[in-house]
């Protein structure tokens, strides 16, 4: 797998908000070929700090998500840094003046590139972690007759109140740097950077990952290890397309939109794919509780809850094998 990418051009979008994101673009990759049948389309989008090179990690020769057999098409968020985004969109909307793209936005755009770009008609699985998850629960809401199987993993089909305030801390913690200068900075805000990485990183793991310290098991001798690894790892992130994505995570509600006007369950009795999705026990973001409201209102829906005290970062690509494993087995049960 590769970083390089390609790219749609959308021209003008006209978001949920009325705001115009001139000369729009979605950055995406594919592995595989698509068959005579056109039915072997498996979507991944991205999650939060992910691009499509993170996606392939759910991938691979031999796995259930396998380029022999599939056609993957992995597509960038907006705000990712690739796709749109505050550093790189037309200065009308650059830096501080990029406005609310949401999870509905971005499916709009990514079905235009599928339909228009790549002539697919029928996704056999839309899967991901985390945001690329909660996009899975959009894509299966807003186009149901195209999505034949969803598994979103450590996600969820709406942003509950407690997740909401979560991203509020980070959000401080990064905008109270005096360089960030309300999204206009000269120069990278790296003291808010760093206490975005510091306060995300006590979320990302459960107390019982530093009880038991896990983090021995990255390398790490102690959890100031592992914060500095973090504050390191943010550096390389522009601070305004992290708060982008921060804002299309907070407003995530599948619901929020002209076909269900805020009607959550009908939106999710509307979802005519096949769906499991596996929780982790242990998440503090997206706990088992949030999807067990969510599940008995999906027709073809199973819920199933991984132990691990690594939380919401067990799903995370490369961090362990035995999630992988169990993913693979959950997806050839969902999509063979």
């Amino acid at each position: 797998m590769t970083l390089d990418y390609k790219l749609f051009q959308l021209g003008d979008v006209v978001l949920q908000s009325g705001i115009t994101l001139p000369n729009a673009h979605l950055a995406y990759q594919t592995w595989g070929e698509l068959n005579s049948a056109g039915d072997n389309v498996v979507l991944l989008p991205t999650f939060y700090t992910g691009t499509h090179y993170r996606s392939a990690g759910f991938t691979g020769v031999g796995r259930a998500i396998d380029p022999r057999r599939h056609f993957i098409v992995s597509i960038n968020m907006f705000g990712n840094g690739l796709s749109t985004s505050p550093s790189n969109a037309e200065a009308s909307v650059k830096q501080g003046n990029f406005p609310l793209v949401t999870l509905y936005d971005n499916v709009r755009c990514q079905h235009r590139l599928l339909t228009e770009g790549l002539g697919i008609t029928e996704l056999l699985l839309v899967a991901g972690w985390s945001m690329a998850g909660c996009q899975s629960y959009q894509w299966a809401a807003q186009y149901p007759e195209m999505v034949r199987n969803i598994l979103p993993f450590c996600a969820s089909a709406k942003t509950s109140p407690h997740n909401h305030v979560f991203l509020e801390g980070v959000k401080a913690a990064l905008r109270t740097d005096e360089h960030f200068c309300d999204g206009f900075y000269v120069k990278p805000p790296v003291k808010g950077l760093k206490a975005f990485a510091r306060v995300y990183a006590g979320w990302a793991f459960s107390q019982g990952f530093y009880r038991e310290k896990l983090h021995q098991t990255l390398g790490f001798d102690s959890a100031e290890d592992l914060l500095q690894d973090w504050e390191a790892d943010h550096l390389h992130w522009d601070a305004n397309n992290l708060l982008a994505k921060l804002a299309t995570w907070q407003a995530g509600d599948i619901s929020s939109n002209e076909y269900y006007q805020g009607d959550f369950q009908r939106a999710l009795g509307a979802i005519r794919a096949n769906a499991i999705v596996i929780a982790c026990d242990n998440d503090l973001y997206f706990p088992p509780e949030d999807n067990q409201l969510e599940i008995k209102w999906i027709k073809n829906g199973d819920l199933r809850v991984y132990h691990s005290l690594w939380g919401h970062c067990v799903a995370s690509p490369g961090n362990g094998t035995e999630f992988a494993h169990y993913l693979d087995d959950t997806i050839k049960e969902l999509i063979d």
